[in-house]
């Protein structure tokens, strides 16, 4: 505190710190301040504080900071454990008095030095006998104080901390479950029953004791990363050590009692904990009759709640009831469920309670999945039910189906005469999971369910109809609720149909599923016509043809194409009722929508989107993009696909559906070899290029000439066509057309718009795809120079581009303005680099600086984004990390002449690559080193006599001037494949012995460093795996050197973690 005059300035700075009225004042005092979280040397001074300070301002600040030094410093052992004993000792005597914020800062600092300290000494481990004194205090502060500290350590040893890694992690959960998880839990239990006893206990005791419970029932007992959200996980791996505490019915009751006296947050922190304890795994009980108890206990305890509704006004704990029940299937099978004493009474409870809250919609929105979801799976199993006794689920599931389906349709009166009613409609995610347990109801007792689907749609329909020859003048407030409640029942149609994927039912389901598509065909055949066409801007509307789209994907998904069976009893229906007597007269329906849609929607976005996701899904596949193109609709679209004919093209709004929409016409177009069609396909395009290349005599004439959105049109348009030439015909046909008439006038956009990211991302992304190799599609002639010339443009983009970005000074969007289009330079050159069309060994002997000027260039792009940046955005750390690859691989040289500065810092970046848990950036990065250290050792290292290259005498300066950067890296490579789990062992595996082998005589020193990191029971066993890693390893990088060397470490590590 030697920089501050005195304790009282120090306070008026933190109290500043949290309390600033702007953030400049902010700013400064964190400046200030920073200093105490700089180094553990400040440690004495943050106590010092602790101690003499009665500011709680002051005393937030010293807490935070000593948290920030304990988990990104090292603190030694007797150090950590000094610590630990202080901040025990401090909440002993000033906790009661400190502020709430204080003391949740303090027990989390006491916890998570308790968690890194675990394996240091014994008295880190006496953490819950400590705090087991705090709670015989009496009902105080202190025992507030001790369920807190329960609470906190439970929450650190259940979740990664920061800078540390996941093994670390789980070596410390793994202890921590085996040794304090379950007497926390017992003392949870005996807090809870003694808080529950004493009426006057503190409503802030009580609900740190529920979470304390909560807490240890959430923990993450095998290393899954359980999201209790995730209602599929099924059960939570709770250990054998708890199976008499979890069988003792006095545990269930304790909450269950809790539940019904208390209020939320209790009430529902009650219920969360049901929740857990419904999930416990099966093997858990001692045998099925202690199962079955415990399964009577649960379905008792809900219906008791159930018959007095008790609670269930509060929606937190309504929310947490429909989990409960929901885990109940998700846990126990139907026939054990039909087993229990009160199942009768309890599955008409919760049927009854079911169709309440479906038609409660407005209130259990977010709650009806859960139900849903319980008696989906009650269906679903209903087959492999034996015995007599009955599940009444044929008298139940049907009513529930009807109260689903009529809620929504009221629902739609509802919300159009109160705007401020939030539609269900609206939820995309809450219908989907809705619509996903549909199926399995519906299909329980199809015929009868069908038939009242049917009842409800014949009459609304038919009132649909009558709308289609109304005069314009008419109120058109009736149609609304109409078109509304079309498409909820569009919706349940599609869903329906969409079940026959997962159902081994009968043929006779197909007849039914071809009723309910007739109704939907029917539909179809009215929404353009009459009255209708004049809705197209209405809300109501536009949902009525989104959920014909969703209609149109489940009926292809299961009768069309691929998936197709002609003998279907689907068509036979369509063709009695509509006349649609195969799947391709179905497409042409479907494909008149689309062109449809394409027509009048151009401002609806959405529409634009998912109509044309149905288009790209239908040309996707093998035999329905061929039956497509034997209808006539598909050869208008190929000719007439300018905006004249399709005004979504004009909108702004829809760029990046243009690219979508001409990489399906091109891939129907390329399905047929005629170079004819191409050519006239393709002459909009040509008309518009070659009118830009009338006014680009200079690149501000262009700017002012030519509107902006034309071409960022045409750019997604070439990006699109782009995409769908998989192969060297059609990509030649390209090509021929692009180049060289109109690239001259690409460059000049570039140079027009230079600044402006919405004009450079697509012309980048377009070029990235133009120049890659996939599927060999740039294969030109051995005569041809097309290759080289096509990276002469690549060079000139990457150059002009380069030219602004390395000017750009502070954005305030970083990402937007400079990060994305350096990218998409860096993936242009990654995949001109890695394209294989290109012999680059031309340029230098010609004296042509194309590759050169475009290597340098790009090397300062990506130099100039902070490392930071580039691991923080994931694009940009794949692009930077692939060229990366390409370049250490077949341009190592490159590299090597750089200076040292940038050398060091491309190694360093490197480092921090193979640190990434993104396995795909940690494997490119371990192949970048692989091949520079491989060069070093190549060129250097065994160099025979004769002068080696310049390159590898810039490659040596570099290691000379940073010898320590390589072995840090063989280091860091020997900890992850040791120590963490990596999926990628093989590719880290590769640069090991390259670095081994240019760093022999620091090879045993890092050995040792390695082995002495560990603990010092470990560090013998280690040693001797590791005598085994080079047996029978030469000096030499042959493929079959490697090999021995990975089998090696592989039966090092497994040595290792064996007996660890």
């Amino acid at each position: 505190m030697e920089n501050f005059q005195s304790l009282q300035q120090l306070e008026a700075l933190c109290e500043r710190l949290y309390n600033a009225q702007t953030a400049v004042e902010r700013s400064q005092a964190e400046g200030a301040l920073r200093v105490f979280g700089a180094s553990t040397e400040y440690i004495p001074q943050c106590k010092a504080i602790l101690d003499s300070s009665a500011s709680p301002y002051a005393q937030l600040m010293a807490s935070s900071s000593l948290l920030k030094l304990v988990t990104e410093h090292t603190v030694g052992v007797t150090l950590r454990l000094e610590m630990r004993n202080y901040f025990l000792s401090y909440l002993d005597s000033k906790g009661p008095q400190l502020e709430p914020y204080v003391v949740t800062s303090m027990v989390q600092l006491l916890c998570r030095t308790t968690k890194l300290g675990w394996f240091d000494d014994d008295q880190h481990r006496n953490i819950v006998e400590d705090s087991k004194r705090f709670l015989e205090r009496g009902m105080g502060p202190h025992y507030l104080l001790g369920l807190k500290i329960l609470n906190m350590l439970v929450t650190e040893c259940n979740q990664p901390t920061p800078g540390r890694t996941l093994t670390q992690h789980r070596k410390i959960a793994v202890s921590f479950r085996d040794l304090a998880l379950f007497k926390i839990f017992q003392m949870s239990l005996i807090a809870l029953r003694q808080l529950y006893s004493d009426p006057a206990s503190d409503d802030k005791l009580r609900e740190q004791g529920l979470s304390l419970a909560l807490q240890c029932l959430s923990f993450d007992f095998v290393g899954t990363c359980l999201d209790e959200s995730a209602e599929d996980l099924g059960t939570i791996q709770v250990p054998s050590a708890w199976r008499s505490v979890i069988e003792d019915p006095a545990t269930l009751k304790v909450f269950l009692d809790f539940y019904a006296a208390t209020k939320p947050p209790l009430s529902n922190l009650s219920l969360e904990c049901l929740v857990r304890l419904a999930s416990v795994r099966r093997s858990l009980f001692t045998n099925e009759t202690e199962r079955s108890k415990f399964l009577n206990a649960l379905v008792n305890g809900t219906r008791d709640i159930l018959r007095t509704q008790m609670g269930l006004d509060s929606h937190a704990n309504y929310h947490e009831y429909c989990r409960l029940l929901g885990r109940l299937k998700t846990n126990y099978q139907l026939a054990e469920l039909v087993s229990v004493e009160n199942y009768i009474e309890w599955i008409e409870l919760v049927a009854q309670f079911t169709i309440n809250s479906l038609k409660s919609w407005q209130w259990a929105s977010a709650s009806v999945y859960y139900l849903l979801g319980l008696w989906s799976r009650l269906v679903s199993s209903t087959p492999y039910l034996k015995g007599d006794s009955p599940s009444l689920l044929e008298t139940y599931v049907p009513r529930i189906i009807e109260a689903y389906v009529m809620s929504r349709l009221e629902s739609v009166t509802t919300v159009l005469q109160n705007g401020s009613t939030e539609d269900p409609l609206d939820n995309e995610e809450q219908l989907q999971d809705q619509l996903d347990s549909l199926p399995y109801l519906c299909r329980f007792q199809y015929d009868k369910m069908s038939k009242y689907i049917c009842s409800l749609m014949d009459p609304i329909i038919a009132m649909y109809t009558q709308w289609r020859d109304m005069p314009p003048d008419r109120d058109p407030a009736p149609l609304a609720v109409i078109e509304g409640q079309l498409t909820w029942l569009v919706y349940i149609v599609g869903a329906v149909i969409r079940g026959r994927l997962s159902s081994s039912s009968a043929e006779s389901q197909e007849t039914i599923d071809g009723d309910l598509a007739a109704r939907v065909f029917g539909v179809l055949s009215l929404v353009d016509n009459g009255y209708h066409v004049r809705r197209y801007g209405e809300h109501t509307r536009q949902r009525l043809d989104i959920a014909l789209l969703a209609f149109f994907q489940n009926f292809r998904k299961v009768y069309v194409g691929e998936q197709a069976m002609h003998s279907s009893k689907v068509y036979t229906r369509l063709n009695e009722r509509l006349g649609l007597s195969d799947h391709l007269m179905v497409l042409n329906v479907v494909l008149g929508k689309i062109a449809t849609n394409l027509k009048v929607y151009g401002a609806a976005e959405e529409i634009i989107h998912l109509t044309l996701n149905l288009f790209q899904d239908l040309a996707s596949g093998y035999m329905s993009g061929k039956l497509l193109l034997k209808l006539e609709a598909t050869s208008f679209i190929l000719t007439h696909h300018t905006r004249d004919h399709f005004a979504f093209l004009d909108d702004p709004a829809n760029a990046r559906n243009r690219t979508t929409f001409y990489y399906t016409l091109a891939r129907l177009l390329f399905m047929e070899d005629t170079p004819s069609k191409f050519k006239a396909f393709m002459d909009p395009l040509n008309q518009v290029l070659t009118a830009m290349a009338a006014h680009a005599g200079s690149a501000q004439q262009l700017r002012m000439s030519v509107p902006k959105q034309s071409v960022v049109g045409l750019l997604r348009d070439l990006r699109g066509v782009t995409m769908a030439t998989n192969s060297r015909r059609t990509y030649g046909m390209l090509f021929d057309m692009l180049y060289p008439a109109h690239f001259p006038v690409l460059l000049r956009c570039l140079e027009a718009w230079a600044d402006d990211p919405e004009v450079t991302t697509p012309l980048l992304k377009f070029v990235a795809e133009f120049v890659m190799n996939k599927m060999q599609r740039l294969t030109f002639d051995s005569s041809s120079p097309n290759g080289i010339l096509l990276f002469r443009e690549v060079s000139k983009i990457l150059v002009i581009y380069g030219a602004h970005a390395l000017k750009l000074g502070a954005v305030s969007d970083v990402y937007g303005m400079k990060c994305k289009g350096i990218w998409i330079c860096l993936t242009i050159l990654m995949h001109a680099l890695a394209g294989n069309y290109v012999n680059f060994g031309v340029f230098e002997l010609y004296g042509d600086r194309a590759l050169a000027d475009a290597l340098e260039v790009a090397l300062k792009m990506a130099l100039s984004i902070p490392q930071t940046d580039i691991m923080a955005y994931r694009k940009v750390g794949k692009a930077y990390f692939e060229l990366l690859e390409v370049l250490c691989h077949n341009h190592p040289a490159v590299i090597a002449q750089c200076d040292t500065a940038t050398f060091s810092t491309i190694v360093s970046s490197l480092e921090q690559g193979l640190k990434s848990l993104d396995v795909a950036i940690s494997s490119k990065c371990a192949a970048a080193v692989d091949n520079l250290a491989a060069f070093y050792f190549k060129s250097v290292t065994q160099a025979e006599g004769g002068t080696p290259s310049v390159a590898a005498q810039n490659m040596a300066e570099h290691i000379r001037l940073k010898p320590n950067q390589f072995p840090d890296i063989l280091r860091c490579l020997f900890e992850i494949v040791l120590f963490e789990e990596c999926s990628n062992q093989w590719s880290l595996s590769r640069p090991m012995l390259s670095l081994i082998l240019i760093n022999e005589p620091l090879y045993n020193d890092i050995k040792n460093q390695i082995i002495a990191s560990q603990p010092a029971d470990k560090q013998a066993h280690l040693d001797g795996c590791m005598q085994k890693l080079m047996t029978d390893v030469q000096c030499t990088l042959e493929p079959k050197n490697r090999d021995k060397f990975t089998q090696n470490l592989t039966m090092v590590r497994h040595d290792f973690r064996a007996k660890t």
